[in-house]
Parts: C-alpha cells; structure tokens; sequence
C-alpha cells in the first residue's frame, strides 16, 4: 500500500479519537438514574490513565494516550484525554453514563477532530464492553468503514480499532491497551 493521503489522516484522526475514549464520553440527554451497582462500576473507573498502543497502515506509528476520569453530575463520569499519533494530537471529552428508561449504558463524545457521537455499552462479567462500527465518507467523499471495540475492566482498558476504504480496502489498525 502506497502512502496515505491527507484526507485518509483526517479521518483516521476521528477513528482514533472515537475508538480511543468512547467509553468516557457524554452520555444521551436522558436523565441517568442507575441503580447503585451500575453507579459504582462507572466510578471504578474514576482515575488517571495511560496508553500505549501501534497504529498499523502503509506505516507503523506509535500511539501515546492520557485519560483522566472524574466524577460527574448524576451519577456520570467525566472524562478528558489525549492522544498522539503521527506527531499529531488529539483531543477527546465526555461522559458516560448508565441510562435506566433504556437498560443501558450509553456513551457520547466530541473531538478536536470534528468528531461527535453516541455508543452503546453492555456489561460483560465484571466489566463493560462498548462496540461500533459506523461508516462515514471522508474529506473527498469516499466512503469508510470505522469499527472500534472497548473493554473496560478493574485494572485495564483495551481499545481496538480499524478504519477500512471501501472502494479498495486500504486499511488503518490498532490496539492500545491502557493501565492506572
């Protein structure tokens, strides 16, 4: 695969972005009115973190991540972070919360990379496990499919995503796994 361009960057930048704090984004408008177990499996969270994962496309880059999660209004926890990825920084902000009307935990987020967006999460074990696959069209209009995955537990967070061109398969991937 030949170099990538610009506009494939960008919207790498909102995969990263998306993937990288989607579980500690902003939360639906609905009121968040959670049973205690699911308030104090959100607050477990509550803490620094930090991440260091590979970005796998036409090249390999280093991808360096800090989050900070911090006790919200309702029951939420906030959350602000940062990643660098190709000399690169992005910036991720919001609050996840458990959502009672709908059984769920749902999670917002906006970006320094024109990004914004809502996920689902569900509780898997002793953890929550928050799943997307959306597709977008790029700057020039070609069109994207971006997947990412999220496991949070005690004492890790695993982030997984991948970026997929539709019209040739030109493809971006990484992990990046986060501790306290």
């Amino acid at each position: 695969m030949e170099s990538l361009p610009m506009t494939y960057f960008g919207t790498l930048c909102r995969a990263v972005a998306f993937a990288g704090v989607l579980f500690s984004t902003g939360a639906a408008t609905a009121p968040a009115f959670a049973a205690p177990a699911d308030v104090a499996l959100l607050h477990s969270y509550i803490g620094e973190w930090r991440g260091r994962g590979v970005l796998i496309g036409a090249n390999r880059e280093t991808v360096v991540c800090r989050l900070s999660l911090s006790k919200g209004n309702a029951d939420k926890v906030n959350y602000s972070g940062k990643c660098t990825l190709a000399g690169t920084q992005l910036s991720i902000n919001g609050t996840i919360a458990y959502i009672e009307a709908s059984k769920r935990y749902e999670a917002a987020m906006t970006t320094n990379a024109t990004f914004t967006g809502t996920a689902v999460g569900q509780k898997r074990g002793t953890g929550l496990v928050f799943n997307l696959r959306e597709r977008e069209e790029d700057e020039e209009g070609k069109d994207i499919t971006i997947t990412a995955q999220i496991h949070l537990s005690v004492n890790e967070i695993d982030v997984s995503f991948s970026a997929v061109y539709v019209e040739n398969g030109d493809s971006l991937r990484a992990e990046v796994p986060f501790t306290r």
